[in-house]
């Protein structure tokens, strides 16, 4: 690694490091220059304290201003270049970011508000933040008895914990203090890159850890890292590589995760590179009975304890049925066992959840900061995870609450925006996370990852914008979701899954799933509903009012869209999604107006290897513009395979994906003579079915794993797993066809 060009940040961030100790006792005129550098910048100033009238600060609050997650480089670089200019720093300014750790953008001070802190909080923030100064200057026993003494009462302050107080260390002192963030502790502990030695003589990582015990893994690790026997040799080196390998595997466990699942339907559409906060409402228990316990313990809890450990099923079905079997056999526990599926499985650290007493209370708002846990050792509400709750009290919301103990409101985000807006005390535009920004993303891009020539792209793109409507068609395999995201993206400028939603229809998807309609409640009750199209057009008229009237894209993805009955599941609406009629009402059972935006783009996914289906409806193809997404097999010459990086034959499609498989470091021998069958069967499946059948090229993608060439075995089970249950299905009165054609792909391995 190169350590001197990859954490030239050290430098800047150590001077501005001392700097900030001259403001120790002369804080009004550190809070002074604090909103001098929003005023300076234009960058809306976070939220320090909840009424704004900023009375005390903390100097590791300080340096989080520009080390948050969700903060752009943009911004981040400004208010750089900013501190340097009103605290006079000398040292250069950074230009890598490497191996610095971010804060939550939820929970980015060291101190809670005035009315929820102890007095010495601060002062205590403080008395750590010089301790450790001192320490890293001379770490002599005097030094490390303050800081340690310091360090354990700093972790004990409400809101605190190893991640927050490590992270701060380590901004201000990286080769002296190592960050124990959850990426860390779990490179360190878990991933199986350290000497197992090692990792058995470390202290266990506790909750809130202790100095001594603290002091210990950076003692222990130090001496690891600075010895012959580590290729990392020092703490950001460490930090890097865990965020590097926590990222690689994050990706895989993400796409096996997509593997396992049905597609998820009516959610907004999640990417690789981008997490998704989801927004829980929760109720603690009848009437918010264990309320206190969850928030003195800083955890989440449900029952339903007769049926064990909710990870022991494998889907809601298994769970409802064991629900009839130790509970009231008569009840149909479809959304209880919902809840419970999507608390054990679903739900994910870092999401927001606000706990409701009744219908219309709002009794409290926290973070997710555990997977889920089965504690046998409860007395009652066995299941549960851990919650740092950074909010109390009552908010009476004049929307109605969700019946179930959990439920995702993600989706519904006027509901969200609402309560929000409980605990901010300020108006939308007011509120940080507006500062988020997703990964940029434009034709090239596209171009880059998608199999489609640019001429194609540009005919695409020109399609959906005048058109509206456009339905991605071709055999299984080919990448058509993969395309719609990416054509999605590229029309945005950035990669916002909050502008993507999608739905997979089928045969029993209705209007009131789709647009709007009456459903049944736990309490035998009916409720009007909104549905999914519907909501995404209210979003898209949000975008409206911010950015202008065609300037800000939103996108909804119907997976399968030709399995679903087209004029029951869009009713009188097949007229309003035409591009002459956007923005015309039409009055709904709500009896609210209602009309399709100019900026909403509907994009279909449509197998044309699905037998089940009969004529396509003429009113969807009238509406529709179609696109045929094709493998890109066709036009590679095996002769040439020999070197991946001299490939030059064909068109760009066939370049590129000669590239793409030199990435997955597929052996060049296997790869040539399994892609020439893959051609050949084509080629049979073409004459004897149709060109809608034909073998997709993603079957190909993404099959490296942790930087290890593809195996001969992970191919058999591609050809085994994938390939063969399709030939069986489109075979099906012919299994001894079927079966000499996969073994005819098995023999081109051997």
């Amino acid at each position: 690694m190169n350590s001197i060009n990859q954490f030239d940040w050290i430098d800047f961030y150590k001077e501005f490091a001392n700097t900030l100790l001259q403001y120790k006792n002369n804080r009004g005129i550190l809070i002074e220059k604090v909103q001098k550098i929003y005023e300076l910048t234009g960058i809306d100033m976070p939220t320090l304290e909840r009424n704004k009238q900023l009375v005390d600060i903390d100097p590791f609050t300080i340096l989080g201003l520009f080390n948050k997650s969700s903060m752009t480089i943009d911004n981040r670089n400004k208010i750089i270049v900013t501190v340097a200019n009103l605290f006079d720093i000398k040292a250069p300014i950074p230009t890598s970011f490497d191996g610095i750790p971010l804060l939550n953008n939820q929970n980015a001070t060291y101190y809670y508000f005035i009315d929820e802190r102890d007095e010495d909080d601060i002062d205590t923030l403080w008395g750590l933040y010089e301790s450790a100064l001192m320490y890293a200057n001379d770490s002599n026993s005097k030094n490390t008895l303050t800081v340690s003494q310091y360090f354990d009462l700093a972790i004990n302050k409400k809101g605190n914990g190893n991640s927050k107080i490590t992270m701060g260390l380590y901004w201000i002192a990286p080769t002296h203090f190592l960050n124990l963030d959850q990426r860390n502790t779990w490179y360190i502990y878990e991933s199986g890159k350290m000497p197992v030695d090692l990792v058995n003589s470390l202290p266990i990582v506790e909750d809130k850890i202790s100095a001594s015990k603290y002091f210990e893994i950076v003692e222990k690790l130090g001496a690891f890292l600075s010895s012959d026997q580590s290729k990392l040799k020092n703490f950001m080196e460490l930090s890097f590589e865990a965020w590097r390998y926590s990222e690689e595997i994050n990706r895989q466990k993400r796409a096996d995760e997509k593997q396992r699942k049905t597609k998820a339907k009516g959610a907004a559409l999640a990417d690789d590179d981008i997490e998704t906060i989801h927004y829980w409402i929760y109720s603690p228990g009848k009437g918010a009975k264990i309320w206190d316990e969850c928030y003195d313990n800083n955890i989440m809890a449900i029952g339903w304890d007769a049926i064990g450990n909710l990870r022991d099923y494998n889907s809601k079905d298994e769970i409802k049925k064991v629900m009839n079997k130790y509970y009231d056999p008569s009840r149909s526990y479809i959304h209880s066992a919902c809840a419970t599926w999507e608390f054990a499985n679903e739900m994910k650290p870092g999401d927001i959840v606000f706990a409701k007493n009744g219908m219309h209370l709002i009794i409290g708002r926290g973070v997710v900061k555990s997977d889920y846990i089965y504690d046998s050792q409860r007395k009652e509400f066995k299941n549960i995870r851990k919650v740092e709750w950074t909010d109390r009290g009552e908010w009476e919301c004049s929307r109605q609450s969700p019946m179930k103990t959990l439920t995702d409101i993600t989706s519904y985000t006027d509901y969200v925006d609402q309560l929000k807006l409980f605990f901010e005390g300020e108006s939308l535009d007011d509120i940080e996370a507006v500062e988020t920004v997703y990964p940029q993303y434009d034709k090239a891009k596209f171009l880059e990852s998608v199999y489609i020539d640019e001429k194609s792209y540009n005919t695409l793109v020109s399609l959906v914008e005048t058109k509206k409507n456009v339905i991605l068609q071709g055999a299984p395999g080919v990448g058509k979701t993969f395309a719609a995201k990416r054509l999605a993206y590229s029309m945005m400028g950035v990669k916002d899954p909050n502008r993507v939603m999608m739905v997979q229809f089928h045969q029993s998807y209705s209007y009131e799933d789709f647009i709007m309609g009456y459903k049944p409640t736990e309490s035998g009750g009916f409720a009007l509903q909104e549905g999914k199209f519907y909501v995404a057009c209210n979003e898209a008229k949000k975008l409206q009012k911010i950015e202008g009237k065609n300037t800000a894209p939103y996108v909804f993805v119907i997976d399968e869209i030709n399995r679903g009955n087209i004029s029951k599941v869009f009713g009188e609406l097949l007229m309003l999604i035409e591009n002459n009629y956007r923005e015309t009402s039409i009055t709904l059972a709500n009896q609210k107006e209602f009309y399709v935006p100019n900026n909403l783009y509907l994009i279909g996914l449509m197998n044309t290897a699905d037998r089940s289906l009969a004529m396509i409806d003429y009113a969807l193809r009238r509406r529709f513009s179609f696109v045929t997404i094709a493998p890109v097999f066709e036009g590679i010459e095996t002769s040439d395979f020999g070197n991946w990086d001299t490939y030059d034959k064909g068109d760009d499609k066939q370049k590129k994906f000669a590239q793409f498989l030199k990435s997955e470091q597929l052996d060049t021998g296997y790869a040539k003579k399994l892609i020439k069958e893959i051609i050949s069967l084509n080629h049979t499946i073409k004459e004897e079915l149709g060109e809608g059948f034909v073998i997709g090229h993603s079957y190909f993608c993404n099959l490296a794993d942790d930087n290890i060439p593809v195996s001969k075995n992970r191919l058999e089970e591609v050809i085994e797993f994938d390939i063969a249950p399709l030939l069986e299905e489109y075979w099906f009165d012919n299994l001894e066809r079927a079966n000499e054609l996969k073994d005819g792909l098995l023999n081109a391995l051997k």
